[in-house]
Formats: structure tokens, sequence, C-alpha cells
């Protein structure tokens, strides 16, 4: 993607996205009452998946790029279970398993130049995502894949990806989600400063923050 002088950063982005998303954990365990915090999560997800993209798309080192993904989805799962539902539930996986999932169908599509190839990975990613119960399932896996499909094609990839959440989960609160082309469309091909593990250990953390504070309740 090329860069615009001016506009958001990578890390601005993240730092979006991880606002985002605590303010709708902390609707969901804290505050289920109070519905604009979860409107206000549905902007994270997507600007993961954006980021994921760009990230696969300029690593040196796709295999670390997963290893990494791999090692903060199994660190992040106990505090996502307690979290969300107060023990171990084997049925739920954390979003690192999507995003990962994600991360491994780009890598197999990148080594394949056969498009039946490709979109049989793509179906093979969305039913791996979904049996395993990952968090977004298979949604999360065509929104990935609608970043990296139409990587180069900066407002057609956001139009896209609002038709997908809509045909997905239609009118409900994760059209809110759509907001989130906004900051998407500002982004302006660089990485600012360097919070790719502010980005990882936050998940897990924030997670054992709002369980312990459950408990304490």
């Amino acid at each position: 993607m090329t860069q615009q002088k001016f506009g958001v950063s990578g890390s601005a982005l993240k730092c979006i996205a991880m606002a985002s998303m605590l303010t709708d954990h902390i609707g969901y365990v804290l505050f289920p009452q109070y519905l604009i915090l979860r409107m206000i999560g549905r902007l994270a997800f997507p600007i993961y998946c954006f980021l994921l993209v760009e990230g696969a798309m300029h690593t040196g080192n796709i295999r670390k790029y997963e290893i990494r993904l791999l090692a903060f989805a199994l660190i992040s799962e106990l505090p996502f279970d307690y979290a969300f539902y107060g023990g171990i539930r084997w049925e739920s996986q954390n979003v690192f398993f999507t995003l990962l999932f994600g991360v491994l169908a780009i890598d197999l599509a990148q080594q394949s130049k056969n498009k039946l190839m490709v979109g049989l990975i793509f179906v093979l990613m969305v039913a791996a995502a979904e049996v395993m119960g990952t968090d977004y399932g298979g949604a999360g896996i065509v929104f990935i894949f609608c970043y990296y499909l139409l990587y180069d094609r900066k407002i057609w990839k956001q139009i896209i990806f609002a038709a997908e959440n809509l045909v997905l989960y239609g009118v409900g609160i994760q059209a809110c989600a759509t907001f989130a082309v906004v900051p998407m469309l500002l982004y302006n091909g660089k990485k600012g400063a360097s919070v790719k593990y502010l980005f990882y250990a936050f998940y897990p953390a924030h997670l054992l923050i709002l369980y312990l504070i459950i408990r304490m309740r």
C-alpha cells in the first residue's frame, strides 16, 4: 500500500482498536445494560483484520508471525475463558486463533497461483474457525480474506467489507462495525511508533484484569 502524507499510522489504528476492544469487553462483562459500550466495541475487530493483512504483507518472516499469533492464542485462552465464561470452555476459542487462521490462509494463498486452490484454502480456514468456535468464526476469515484479496483497492475493500458485514450479521449492533472504515480509510501506510508487543500483551492482560474485577464484585 502506498503511503500518504497525512492520515493515521498503523500504531494509531492499533490504539483505536485496543480502546474499542476494551470498551466492548467492559460492556460485556461489567455493564451489559449499556449497549453503547458494545456498539463502540464493534470497531475493534475490522481494524485488527485490516492491520493483520498489513502485517502479513510486510513481514520479513511470516512463519515467525504465525508462531507469535499461536503463542499468544495459547497464552490468552485461559484469561478469555474465565473473563467471558467463568471457567474453561472448550467449544469457544479467543480471537488470536481467528487471526492465526487468517494469516495461515494468506500464507498458503501466496504460495499457490491456482485460483481453485486459493478458494479451497479459504473454505478450509473458514471451516476450521467454525469448528473450533473461534471468536468471530468463519466471518472473521471472510473479513481478513477481503482485505487480502483487495489489498491494493483502498476504497473497494472497505465497501466490500461493509457489505459482507451487513450480509453476515444483519442490522444489529454488529452493523456499527461499518464505522471502522473511517479510521481505516485514513490509514497513511506508515507504521508509526512500535506498539506490536503492547497489543499482543494487552489482550490477555486486560481479560485477566476483568476476570479479577468480576471476582472482587
